[in-house]
């Protein structure tokens, strides 16, 4: 593996995108900061907190740019999401439940669900929420026979005081990719499958119905459904990144909130194995 990064480092590149398996992410990407090539490193940024920390270390210590490819944050109904929680629309933010959910992908081998698809729901909704984990619970369980585990359910806090609710497998003969971010205006829906996005907004119209008014805390409003511009998710990805290369305004994920996601969906596993809350 080392000798062929360093027969790429030869030949003289501009960047790298560094998609090996997990367990080769250190050494390849050690390789490109020591030569002070920029590199976007796929998710996860690497399979443990030590070599992601290393790698992180890397590319600041060289000066040289260096981002995660978490790709969810550039799909179009999660990036509409992110700038209206920004501007206000939803106001206070409550919780945050992700749902991702489908079949095993055969060609991931070296690292379980937890590690290979959660870090997307884990990524995504600290950025969105623009809020740090202080405290994660999950359950996980081995149905497919394989080392690592292949369904999490995670409950966990945000620094903010939002709650968060992911559920994610590779045991459903569907496929699904849903993010619900509830508040005190409403929820807003984004499914990336479809890169669709919806607000279902709080009634304001006043309920008459006593046996009602005791128990409901909101009604039902008005539902929007937002026509976006759908760009493939991955070219907008790239194209922030080849930006922060070339030194202009770009928004990346970058190895310190790569290292911040490792952090978290490790420990996720933790509380899994111990049955305790991890307090980050």
């Amino acid at each position: 593996m080392l000798d062929g990064i360093q027969d790429l480092i030869n030949v003289g590149v501009d960047y790298v995108a560094v998609a090996v398996p997990t367990a080769h992410h250190e050494p390849v990407a050690l390789a490109l900061a020591a030569a002070g090539i920029p590199a976007i490193v796929e998710k996860p940024l690497a399979g443990d907190v030590g070599s992601a920390s290393r790698i992180a270390d890397a590319f600041s210590g060289a000066g040289v740019i260096g981002a995660v490819g978490h790709i969810e944050r550039y799909n179009p109904a999660l990036q509409s999401l992110r700038k209206r929680l920004a501007n206000g629309d939803l106001g206070d933010v409550y919780q945050v439940a992700t749902r991702r959910q489908g079949p095993f992908p055969a060609r991931i081998a070296d690292v379980g669900v937890v590690l290979d698809l959660a870090t997307h729901d884990i990524d995504l909704s600290s950025w969105v929420t623009q809020s740090s984990y202080t405290a994660v619970a999950a359950q996980t369980a081995n149905r497919s026979g394989r080392k690592h585990e292949d369904l999490v359910s995670v409950t966990g806090r945000f620094a903010s005081g939002a709650v968060a609710s992911h559920l994610v497998n590779w045991l459903s003969p569907m496929k699904e990719r849903l993010t619900v971010v509830t508040g005190e205006r409403g929820t807003f829906i984004a499914d990336t499958l479809t890169a669709d996005l919806t607000f279902f907004a709080n009634g304001t119209v006043a309920t008459n119905w006593d046996a009602l008014v005791g128990f409901r805390g909101v009604s039902e409003g008005d539902v929007i459904r937002y026509a976006l511009q759908k760009t493939e998710p991955l070219r907008t990805e790239h194209e922030a990144f080849r930006d922060a290369v070339l030194g202009k305004p770009a928004d990346i994920v970058t190895m310190e909130q790569g290292l911040a996601t490792v952090r978290t969906a490790t420990a996720v596993i933790e509380s899994a194995r111990t049955g305790l809350t991890v307090t980050l």
